[in-house]
């Protein structure tokens, strides 16, 4: 039974209307939801940036469902604010929170002054900050001296059972590096072949937990009016990671996406506009091995994707992937929270 969720996206829609779109996810039949959590966007044709905390509250406190964030803490993050955000949304909303700690992007935590670090710092910094939430979120008191600082940190508002830590992924080496520490994983899109070295490692190396899979999505009328929006809103995502986590402006993502061609965005965005083929393509890439499929319609837009996603595409999709049936999701996603 596969898990549907809705991805709530920061970076494109103001707070207000995203959070009127994650209600409606819930009326027309989604399981569960996730957001991102940024600073910048990733194009000034975005052109947003909500804060994902507080966010997060109201979209919890105003829907049954449960919600996911991505976030890296341990720059423009102290990881003892970070677990006590934790802390309070796991005790507000118990078993319908969870946060994926990533070692973040250059776009994000260039904000705080400090040098932006090579990726083995930024690794061994995630781990230090894990360790350090993991700790604070069992009631210890904390004092660290390494990538991070802290001193004397404790948390006194927790919840009764502490929100999963999931580990965030792109890579099949990220992938079995979280799979020492995470309560589960989330990664994004990808062909079929490197998708299963994802699962693969992660689950070689011991990983536990759910597996969660981030699916981009421009969905339209027609061809041609799906790929207008995904060429408008994406094509600046479609960059290696190695480039994209040292960018540090939207600017610079929309220099170096001038260099996409507009036929590449297809290689990272499902451009559909037939519910079928759409569940059939999300269907094989959930067959890798994934328990919850959180799709992201990457359009500014969100109503007319959400009414086909009522009309048609949830039907579609649970049938393909064999997704959790309308009476018992909601009930089954509080008990199983998602990664």
């Amino acid at each position: 039974m596969v898990t549907l969720g809705f991805h709530a996206s920061h970076e494109q829609v103001p707070p207000g209307p995203l959070l009127a779109a994650a209600r409606r996810a819930q009326e027309v039949g989604f399981d569960a939801a996730m957001c991102s959590d940024h600073l910048a966007p990733w194009s000034e044709r975005q052109g947003e940036s909500g804060f994902a905390w507080s966010w997060l509250g109201a979209a919890l406190a105003t829907t049954d469902l449960p919600f996911g964030v991505v976030t890296a803490p341990g720059q423009r993050y102290h990881p003892a604010i970070t677990a006590q955000a934790i802390a309070t949304l796991g005790s507000m909303f118990p078993g319908r929170f969870w946060a994926a700690l990533g070692s973040g992007e250059a776009m994000n935590e260039h904000v705080t002054g400090d040098p932006w670090p090579h990726k083995a710092d930024r690794d061994d910094r995630l781990r230090e900050c894990v360790e350090i939430i993991r700790a604070l979120l069992a009631g210890e008191e904390v004092s660290h001296r390494g990538h991070v600082t802290v001193d004397r940190a404790r948390v006194w508002s927790l919840p009764d059972v502490a929100p999963r830590l999931v580990g965030p992924a792109v890579t099949p080496a990220t992938a079995r590096r979280h799979a020492e520490w995470a309560d589960g994983l989330v990664t994004v899109n990808q062909p079929v072949e490197s998708l299963r070295r994802v699962v693969g490692e992660y689950r070689d190396a011991g990983g536990r937990g759910a597996l969660a899979l981030q699916v981009h999505v421009a969905w339209g009328a027609d061809d041609e009016a799906a790929f207008a929006v995904a060429h408008d809103q994406w094509r600046s995502n479609l960059l290696p990671p190695s480039v994209s986590w040292h960018l540090e402006t939207p600017e610079q993502f929309d220099a170096v996406a001038a260099l996409v061609r507009p036929d590449e965005v297809r290689g990272t965005v499902l451009v559909e506009h037939d519910a079928q083929r759409l569940a059939d393509r999300v269907a094989q890439l959930a067959a890798c091995g994934f328990d919850e499929v959180y799709v992201h319609h990457v359009g500014r837009e969100q109503d007319a994707f959400l009414d086909a996603a009522g009309d048609a595409l949830l039907p579609a999709l649970r049938e393909a992937c064999g997704g959790t049936d309308d009476d018992t999701a909601t009930a089954d996603a509080r008990t199983e929270v998602p990664a």
